[in-house]
């Protein structure tokens, strides 16, 4: 995907993948800006309740303000049933460390790993 365009999204590098998706940090091509790009997995696509769960995340998080949460700008779909429909979260870029790379570098204090989560 590195390289690719989705939709005005010009995809940069992969930051993770889990469960619920695989993240990519983005170039908003429209507003110059980077961005995080969340796809749902290859393997949910057919999933209507994987799909439904994923929108439902967006949603929720979307409707939340607060400075830990990332800002949702929007959730679509591009792409075709010929060359597959891909489902993604566009959300704020935050630049900085991982937990884990965080706590294996330098072990947190428990206030520490209080306020982080």
């Amino acid at each position: 995907m590195i390289g690719q365009s989705i939709s005005h999204y010009r995809i940069e590098e992969k930051l993770g993948e889990g469960g619920m998706g695989i993240v990519y940090k983005a170039h908003d091509t429209k507003l110059d800006r980077t961005v995080a790009l969340k796809f749902l997995p290859q393997h949910m696509l057919g999933n209507d309740e994987e799909k439904a769960r994923f929108y439902r995340e967006a949603r929720a998080t979307a409707a939340l303000n607060h400075p830990n949460i990332t800002t949702i700008y929007e959730i679509d779909e591009t792409g075709d049933a010929s060359s597959g429909v891909q489902t993604y979260i566009a959300m704020e870029y935050v630049d900085g460390q991982t937990v884990k790379d965080k706590v294996v570098t330098s072990p947190m204090k428990l206030k520490e790993a209080i306020d982080n989560a």
